[in-house]
């Protein structure tokens, strides 16, 4: 399952999984139907399917479960990839609508919480499962005017941590995956300070270049596969050597 998985960075997660022999659900805010179409003519007729669903929506995600296990039978990795961001404006701490607020966290930590609620005990039953948590670099840059949004993040990894001790019994594990500043379709074509931040992020790498989604994927399909069966808890940066976890 990869929430999120219809557009941007979260599309090439969906398409990543599925050319490894996955069968992904795309689940969404806006329709996946035609990536799941794509993915299936590349890979198989069962390869994908899509739903369109709010993540902070506790029936909603119930809905998604349900038919995730109706249409595959079971629920291996979950992928928590959906998030506001691409469409936040900077500004200033003292300055940010409190609904606004609100939505960010209901988006980016609710819905990380409501689909580990409804995925986990699928998981448990099984005594197997891997949780990939999306967080983000600027968790541990801390950048200004971008409040709410880091401070989501931050949550993230903490959930991950906590919730990977939790979860450890039943030899579930639980990841944390965090990207740099990414050159995606949704973030040049929405992020209101793209331009200002690409200079000085990339500067900041010991990989003096550009980020793109094709620089995640590889990790994604390792905390995804059994080759990381002993690694939980953990956060993973991929930003070219910005931060240093």
């Amino acid at each position: 399952m990869v929430t999120g998985g219809a557009k941007g960075i979260g599309r090439h997660y969906s398409q990543a999984l599925a050319a490894e022999g996955a069968r992904v659900m795309i689940a969404d805010i806006v329709d996946g139907k035609l990536l799941a179409e794509e993915i299936a003519r590349q890979h198989g007729a069962n390869s994908a399917t899509a739903y369109q669903f709010d993540v902070s929506d506790e029936m909603q995600v119930k809905g998604l479960v349900t038919e995730t296990l109706a249409r595959f039978g079971h629920i291996d990795v979950l992928v928590n990839n959906a998030a506001l961001y691409a469409t936040l404006h900077p500004v200033k701490a003292t300055e940010i609508d409190t609904a606004l607020w609100d939505k960010v966290m209901g988006v980016n930590i609710r819905g990380p919480f409501l689909m580990v609620k409804h995925v986990a005990p699928h998981m448990i039953t099984r005594k197997k499962g891997k949780i990939i948590n999306i967080a983000s670099g600027t968790a541990y840059k801390g950048i200004p005017h971008m409040l709410h949004y880091v401070t989501s993040k931050g949550a993230v990894v903490a959930f991950t941590r906590a919730l990977s001790r939790e979860l450890g019994e039943h030899n579930i594990s639980v990841n944390t995956l965090a990207p740099g500043l990414v050159l995606s379709d949704t973030g040049i074509e929405n992020t209101a300070h793209h331009d200002e931040m690409r200079a000085p992020v990339r500067n900041s790498r010991a990989f003096k270049r550009d980020m793109f989604p094709e620089d995640l994927l590889g990790a994604l399909v390792f905390l995804a596969s059994s080759d990381s069966d002993f690694i939980t808890g953990q956060t993973i940066a991929v930003d070219g050597g910005s931060i240093n976890t």
